[in-house]
């Protein structure tokens, strides 16, 4: 009886453990196919959201004139997840890109009056520059065969592409093949390990034997006669920089639209924002294809003489992944005696991609980078930044110390010089003390 009994029992616990177990197995899958859900809901909310967003902007920020291209994106599925997995992991539509493929034409933007300008037979020589990483192969492949194909190839001395460390296979051996058909015109460098985008273009420059730099981003196309407006005003004045309109392609239809003139600036937060053209500016002779004084560049796409990069004293090695050097950048180009300017006769088209910047790695690199322009740039109009994010008053940013020697070594002005000449159009929540910064010039 005590046999049976114990027999009994060891089934029954032995069946007890086993509808646990699949219950268990039950509950986790379950909770795994949830959170696949809500993750899929939460990027699907999140690019309808990134949609009205670049819909408004798009609005103030794109001619009308340009005509729609054919994507045939009307076959795609915008619902399906493999869509969003794929938008969720480039910032674009990955679908359309692969029909793309690699080359295309876009349309011509610039205004009819730029087709009149001629520029010099002999040029200084340009290194363009493409950092990129975990890009999306056809992307990658559009900028730089946009390139060679549009670029005369006697100003373009070479494209150097660099891999941050891509972890992608279409990025690997596949690219290498594909390049190989470029003929010699293309250096790829690849990081041993992942250095940001700030880093990227510093290791890129390192390698550059052109008397122009060019940086580009990896997912931009350029458009006809981009290059010569650049490298003609660089050769008038070597400290001069110098930016293309950047066009949009749409992140999910890759519809090539024209923008208007506009100009780089920012807010007290330091974020770059787009600003309106005043008229005057395009008045005389030259209309809208006159250079257009810019506060602040973008940061993406911009030519610069090679010898001046350095002099200035290149980025700020010390920030990280990416944000904030554009504004750095540009109030070192203004307050450091050089200038910068849009040429509206240079096109390119540029996919600003859908960024989650709730990543705390980006967060977290940002804040950084932003707080060492504050401290080496802002003097004390610093405060007007604090009081739009008071969180980051006592927040860390590293030693900053050699970029405070640089700005001694180059003789720069003031930030108030930079709002008095510069951009009085930003305007401070607060206002320093007249005794305060008569003490501090």
């Amino acid at each position: 009886m005590n046999s049976t009994m114990k027999n009994i029992i060891a089934q029954c616990v032995v069946c007890g453990s086993l509808a646990i177990g699949l219950w268990t197995a039950l509950l986790i899958a379950y909770f795994h196919y949830d959170q696949e859900n809500e993750q899929l809901r939460k990027t699907q909310e999140f690019i309808r959201a990134n949609s009205v967003r670049k819909n408004v902007h798009q609005q103030n920020h794109v001619s009308k004139k340009t005509p729609k291209q054919n994507t045939s994106n009307d076959t795609i599925d915008f619902s399906a997840p493999e869509f969003y997995k794929e938008f969720k992991q480039y910032g674009l539509n990955a679908v359309i890109s692969r029909r793309l493929g690699i080359r295309r034409e876009v349309p011509e933007s610039r205004d009819k009056i730029c087709h009149q300008k001629h520029y010099p037979a002999y040029l200084p020589t340009a290194s363009i520059i493409i950092c990129f990483y975990n890009e999306e192969f056809n992307t990658l492949l559009r900028t730089v065969s946009s390139v060679m194909t549009l670029t005369p190839h006697r100003f373009l001395e070479e494209i150097i592409l660099v891999d941050d460390m891509s972890e992608i296979d279409d990025l690997k051996e596949k690219l290498d093949y594909q390049l190989e058909l470029f003929r010699g015109k293309i250096k790829l460098v690849r990081n041993k390990k992942r250095e940001g985008l700030i880093r990227s273009r510093m290791i890129g420059a390192s390698r550059a034997s052109g008397d122009i730099l060019v940086f580009l981003d990896s997912h931009c196309e350029v458009n006809t006669v981009w290059l010569e407006p650049l490298l003609h005003a660089i050769a008038k004045d070597h400290k001069m920089v110098v930016c293309p309109v950047i066009d949009v392609i749409d992140d999910k239809t890759l519809d090539y639209r024209a923008a208007p003139i506009v100009r780089g600036a920012f807010d007290w937060n330091l974020n770059f924002r787009w600003d309106n053209v005043f008229s005057y500016e395009l008045d005389g002779p030259e209309g809208p294809s006159k250079p257009i004084r810019s506060p602040a560049m973008a940061g993406g796409i911009f030519a610069i003489d090679r010898h001046y990069f350095n002099e200035l004293g290149q980025y700020d090695k010390d920030m990280n992944l990416w944000g904030g050097e554009n504004v750095e950048l540009s109030l070192r180009i203004w307050m450091c005696g050089g200038q910068l300017f849009i040429l509206p006769c240079s096109r390119v088209g540029h996919i600003s991609k859908a960024q989650n910047l709730n990543k705390p790695a980006l967060e977290k690199a940002l804040s950084w980078n932003l707080l060492r322009v504050v401290h080496v740039w802002l003097d004390e109009y610093k405060d007007n930044f604090f009081f739009q994010r008071p969180s980051l008053k006592y927040a860390s940013y590293g030693n900053i110390s050699e970029r405070v020697q640089l700005r001694k070594r180059l003789g720069c002005k003031s930030f108030q010089w930079y709002l008095d000449n510069i951009f009085p159009e930003l305007e401070p929540f607060i206002h320093t003390d007249k005794k305060k910064r008569n003490n501090f010039l």
